[in-house]
């Protein structure tokens, strides 16, 4: 029982650090953020690190604890911003993904989208036809069990990134994933992200 309790203390420990880490230091990758707490608390066994979810409690918990105003006041900043994009993005069935939508965004966390359409080009044709500077790169997600490289585009707005992830409209029925193992990844369409908006 009490290597129990001690391996539930370092879980939490852990889980504190990493959601101080990407409160403070704008860490989004829940993976890096754990590994960084691990090394500060001088942990050597990788199987006592918390989850996903315990850090993302960690992180609410640290936000209402030490800035609730500051948080309040960018989340509230960031879901403006994000629903302005999404609506200028319509024709790309655009969904909010990441902390702005789950609320645990930090103070130096950026707008993720998701955009769905049959002609994944059509997203970057889009940009440079309005002269938006972009940069581009790519990321691995899993529809179901297929591992599947998808295009990234990353906006500057006002110092606030926006990174759109370009999909096809076949992956909004299957649950889209950052990992084989991993939860899905949480989505809400435009207005949905009116009404987080509209409630403040």
């Amino acid at each position: 029982m009490a290597r129990d309790t001690g391996r539930n203390d370092a879980r939490a420990r852990i889980a504190h650090l990493a959601a101080r880490l990407m409160a403070e230091d704008g860490i989004e990758d829940y993976a890096l953020a754990k590994r960084k707490a691990a090394r500060q608390a001088g942990l050597a066994d990788q199987r006592e690190l918390p989850t996903n979810e315990e850090i993302a409690a960690a992180l609410k918990l640290h936000q209402a604890i030490y800035h609730p105003a500051e948080h309040r006041d960018r989340l509230r900043e960031l879901r403006e911003k994000a629903l302005e994009a999404m609506r200028q993005l319509a024709r790309f069935e655009p969904y909010l993904t990441g902390p702005v939508l789950n609320g645990n965004a930090g103070r130096y966390a950026g707008i993720k989208l998701q955009l769905y359409t049959d002609n994944v080009k059509a997203v970057e044709h889009y940009l440079i036809e309005r002269g938006i500077a972009y940069r581009a790169g790519q990321a691995r997600l899993y529809s179901g069990a297929e591992p599947r490289t998808v295009p990234i585009y990353t906006l500057d707005d006002d110092g606030i990134e926006i990174e759109l992830t370009v999909l096809t409209r076949r992956d909004l029925r299957l649950p889209l994933r950052t990992g084989l193992e991993g939860k899905p990844i949480e989505r809400a369409r435009l207005e949905a992200v009116e009404q987080l908006v509209e409630a403040g």
